[in-house]
């Protein structure tokens, strides 16, 4: 998904501390690479810098200001195209009025920040490497309960959003209502977010929508969170054969990412809030290294045994 520079100035320019200077009104971010162009100015290495991101440290502007003015302009246009979507000055340096010039010409924003160089080519990497992440859209709700993301998903009318109102209403928290944005990222794994348009709203059958940060507060939202499980509700069906003991394992794959996923059938007088709740919890038990099924079998598979032992000594 591209992104123009006028939309990241917007978004980040506050926590990146960015001064937008000379005329250059920017383009378009069509991918996040991020390039310090020493070497390439110096001419040891050529490199393409179409739609890459130039950012000019101490380093880079020390050694323009050792060139004079015309190899200085000749060694910017080298690296400095109509393709740049912007450049960036590090430590509050002043750039050289070749560089300006040339961004005014081509129409390219110029920022210049008090951060250092080594943290600011590392925060927008990581802006641009989220931004730009494989995405997905999924129906469902996301909540996060006990420190666990979990998507509930389920047929229409199964009764998603009514469990993730009781997690609430037990002091857990929203993510996301019937569409939920799944992104993979780097270091943090398959993360999952809510769309600006019903960023807080939950839709209640015969109630209509309702904003959960009004009604429970600050605490009971999120903004993102990693998505560990996946809940599927299905309305139960006594032709169908249940797990009863856990030991059946089942995975969603999501941006190829498999996600651990738990059928929970939905009938009258089943507590659906509190069964979400055990499913968290032991999920968080097996993640510890603690698994009842596994536990149960294999004492049952000792106690088989014991019992054949005993029968063969008479």
């Amino acid at each position: 998904m591209k992104l123009s520079v006028k939309e990241f100035y917007e978004t980040y320019g506050v926590s990146l501390g960015l001064e937008w200077s000379g005329k250059g009104e920017g383009g378009i971010f069509e991918k996040g690479d991020v390039l310090r162009p020493g070497l390439s100015l110096a001419g040891v290495i050529e490199v393409t810098s179409n739609h890459r991101i130039l950012l000019f440290g101490r380093m880079e502007l020390t050694y323009l200001k050792s060139l004079v003015s015309e190899e200085r302009d000749k060694r910017l246009k080298s690296i400095v195209t109509k393709k740049t979507p912007s450049v960036f000055i590090s430590r509050g340096l002043t750039p050289p009025k070749e560089l300006v010039k040339l961004c005014n010409d081509l129409q390219i924003a110029l920022f210049k920040t008090e951060m250092g160089s080594i943290l600011l080519q590392t925060k927008l990497s990581r802006i641009f490497t989220d931004h730009f992440a494989p995405c997905q859209s999924v129906h469902g709700t996301l909540v996060e309960a006990y420190g666990v993301g979990v998507l509930i998903q389920g047929d229409s009318s199964v009764g998603k959003s009514e469990a993730a109102l009781g997690l609430i209403k037990r002091g857990h928290r929203l993510i996301a209502d019937d569409r939920v944005k799944l992104k993979t990222s780097e270091g943090r794994g398959l993360m999952g977010y809510g769309y600006e348009l019903n960023q807080h709203l939950l839709e209640l059958r015969g109630i209509g929508i309702v904003n959960v940060a009004h009604l429970y507060g600050a605490l009971s939202i999120r903004k993102e969170v990693a998505v560990d499980i996946v809940i599927h509700l299905e309305k139960w069906n006594e032709a169908d054969d249940y797990d009863r003991i856990g030991l059946e394992e089942q995975f969603q794959e999501f941006l190829g990412v498999r996600v651990p996923t738990y059928v929970h059938p939905v009938k009258p007088g089943r507590d659906s809030v509190l069964l979400i709740e055990t499913i968290l919890l032991n999920y968080r038990l097996k993640e510890m290294g603690y698994h009842s099924a596994k536990e149960f079998s294999q004492k049952l598979l000792k106690e088989i045994a014991r019992t054949k032992d005993f029968e063969r000594t008479f």
